[in-house]
């Protein structure tokens, strides 16, 4: 199996190959921490985070390294630290704000099931990597001083040779990129699209000695931290200078983001990073995952519909698998197509996380499904990788095979834990493992002892079904039920049958049906009597 990633640079899909078969590098852009998580940041942390899994099951777990950066600089932040704590100075109000939203950050995350990066480094952690990228562009012609600041010429690309068009992730021209962004209008711009690396700070503003030859403190602009984090973390170190000037070895193999990302952000990435280093790519494949609406409109303040991640979790406060329904909730659409988030869809997803925690009861632990992973590694196609999923959670609670139930349930547990969900696998699986040992030393005594066919199938199915009922048992005590009053409502209801009283036997299984009880009723194959099975719906 390969595994293909669609790439926004060429439009196709792409098998990957990591540059360095030891190790395979991925980049993220991270959040800008001055405000709490929306719905749609929580999309490409859990996109990415998928790409993650999949990538260190396929590699190993010591082979993936994954960046997501943390922006810690920022006019959002100022803004933010200001009218938040206004009798603080500014410095000390922003230390404030960015500790406190990069903590809400990562519990929230942390609740939707994604791992952690393997480095998520700060902006202010890189000031002198950045500072030394944009001296090597003042130098090589393509970006200039005016006023204190620094700025980017992508007009002045084309004297380079090597390095890609200025245009070429959006697929562009410079005046359709014009046309279709805001760009800032400035006196001292040479040019419309002209960009900033390097801005001046007031005395109260954060700031640090300025590159190039500016005089006076100034803070960067957001595209060059990106480039700076990424290069520092991902290629040979160079620890605040810039040693490493084979043009081939400074690529990576994966850049993601939102697909509002793509022009400027990832636009501008591109163009000072390989202007910077000489190179024709920054990345060999760029993933964006596509938009988010709610409620079927863009999000947005004005609108009444912006939803953070934290809002979710409240909302959803009273389930038992809040990151999960919400998780799953995310993945029912492939990454790169709109979603629309819905409290419909929220309430689907509630009950088939319900659904596949009951198909978990009889689960171990076990390998994905090879169905899933070949979903997965067809550029993460989480809807038929669902559809397998739902496949197996339908065996693992119907089979008429005891063997073929479990041998389903741990295939599923293999496969959700590889999408993100170990913390439901973990739930429904705790103690399974000794239930388990005890089911397969009695199968395995009898294949032993017992030469008759019959005798020994007799034997493997009284087991598997004591292993089932012990779990029914253990999930409904779970559930807060009372197993005896459950037993004494469904032989009074086998009477009234008996009897022919109808109406009565129907009264009782609405009343079991709303304690949450599902009834299963068959003829005894030996005396040919009606026999009623449950468990909890």
């Amino acid at each position: 199996m390969t595994l293909r990633l669609h790439n926004t640079l060429t439009k196709e899909r792409e098998t990957l190959v990591p540059i360095d078969p030891r190790h395979v590098r991925m980049y993220v852009c991270g959040p800008t921490v001055y405000d709490f998580a929306h719905i749609g940041n929580a999309r490409p942390v859990i996109v990415f985070d998928l790409l993650y899994r999949l990538l260190r099951h396929r590699y190993g777990a010591r082979h993936v390294v994954y960046v997501r950066n943390i922006t810690d600089v920022d006019d959002k932040i100022n803004a933010r630290a200001a009218a938040e704590y206004p009798g603080l100075p500014l410095n000390d109000a922003i230390r404030i704000v960015t500790e406190k939203t990069n903590a809400q950050f990562q519990a929230d995350v942390a609740a939707l099931g994604c791992l952690e990066p393997t480095e998520q480094p700060r902006a202010t952690e890189h000031i002198n990597a950045m500072k030394a990228l944009i001296e090597r562009l003042v130098e090589k012609g393509v970006a200039y001083v005016a006023e204190g600041h620094v700025l980017f010429s992508p007009a002045a690309m084309d004297s380079l040779p090597g390095v890609p068009r200025y245009g070429a992730l959006a697929r562009r021209s410079l005046d359709e990129m014009i046309a279709g962004a805001r760009v800032d209008v400035a006196p001292y711009k040479r040019d419309a699209t002209d960009f900033v690396l390097w801005k001046p700070s007031s005395d109260e503003e954060p700031g640090w000695p300025s590159p190039a030859g500016v005089e006076g403190r100034g803070r960067p602009g957001w595209h060059i931290e990106c480039s700076a984090m990424s290069m520092a973390r991902l290629l040979e170190p160079f620890g605040g200078g810039l040693s490493c000037d084979d043009p081939t070895r400074n690529v990576f193999d994966i850049h993601g983001g939102g697909i509002d990302l793509v022009f400027p952000h990832h636009e501008n990435e591109i163009a000072q990073t390989c202007c910077a280093f000489g190179s024709d790519r920054m990345a060999n494949i760029w993933m964006h995952n596509g938009f988010l609406q709610v409620e079927g409109e863009k999000m947005s303040k004005s609108l009444g519909n912006f939803v953070t991640i934290r809002e979710v979790m409240e909302k959803l406060a009273d389930q038992r698998f809040p990151g999960e329904i919400a998780r799953l909730t995310m993945l029912k659409a492939h990454y790169r197509q709109p979603i629309d988030w819905t409290e419909k869809g929220l309430a689907e997803s509630t009950v088939e996380i319900d659904n596949l925690r009951r198909a978990l009861r009889a689960a171990v632990e076990g390998e994905p499904a090879d169905a899933v992973i070949e979903a997965l590694e067809d550029d993460l196609n989480t809807p038929l990788a669902l559809a397998e999923i739902w496949r197996l959670a339908s065996e693992a609670r119907s089979s008429a095979s005891p063997a073929r139930r479990r041998e389903a349930a741990d295939r599923l547990a293999g496969s959700l834990v590889l999408l993100g969900f170990g913390r439901l696998v973990d739930d429904c699986t705790e103690g399974n493992a000794i239930l388990r040992e005890e089911l397969d030393a009695t199968i395995l005594a009898a294949s032993r002892t017992v030469i008759d066919p019959d005798e020994f199938e007799r034997i493997s199915n009284d087991a598997s079904a004591a292993f089932d009922e012990t779990l029914k048992l253990r999930e409904a005590e779970a559930l807060g039920l009372d197993v005896e009053e459950i037993g004494q409502l469904i032989a009074a209801r086998l009477e009234a049958r008996r009897v022919k009283n109808f109406k009565e036997a129907d009264r009782i299984r609405v009343e079991l049906d709303e304690m949450g009880i599902a009834l299963k009723d068959a003829k005894d194959p030996v005396s040919g009597e009606i026999v009623t099975s449950w468990e909890p719906k």
